[in-house]
């Protein structure tokens, strides 16, 4: 079982920045895939970025430029950065610990907190 704390989320005009926090108990963290997931009301959730054991990343084509994930292992915490914010960047935010595929590809476990909710609006 594991415990997600997002936090950081809040009101922040178009061009702005935010960090986000998860914080995950247990001792197996580091040896997650750690995701960020975010959501919108009536639409599926979708995945923003990923970052493995060995802190490759990935990030969908819609925030590559704008967002990095990074994760402090001493800490049990995964963060994403998210500049330059668009209007269409608001969500709840989620982070998820999971695990890559062969191909590389995330698979997310079935843990989620309670999210964190962005919203960008002038």
């Amino acid at each position: 079982q594991v415990q997600l704390v997002e936090s950081g989320g809040g009101l922040v005009q178009p061009g702005g920045s935010l960090r986000l926090s998860c914080a995950a108990s247990g001792s197996r963290f580091r040896f997650y895939a750690m995701a960020w997931y975010r959501q919108t009301p009536g639409h599926q959730r979708e995945l923003v970025a990923t970052i493995t054991s060995a802190d490759i990343t990935n990030y969908a084509d819609s925030v590559k430029g704008r967002f990095a994930i990074f994760r402090d292992n001493t800490k049990n915490t995964v963060y994403l950065q998210m500049n330059s914010l668009k209007p269409e960047d608001t969500a709840l935010y989620y982070c998820n610990p999971g695990g890559t595929d062969p191909s590389g590809r995330y698979y997310p476990t079935d843990f989620w907190g309670q999210g964190t909710q962005v919203t960008v609006s002038s």
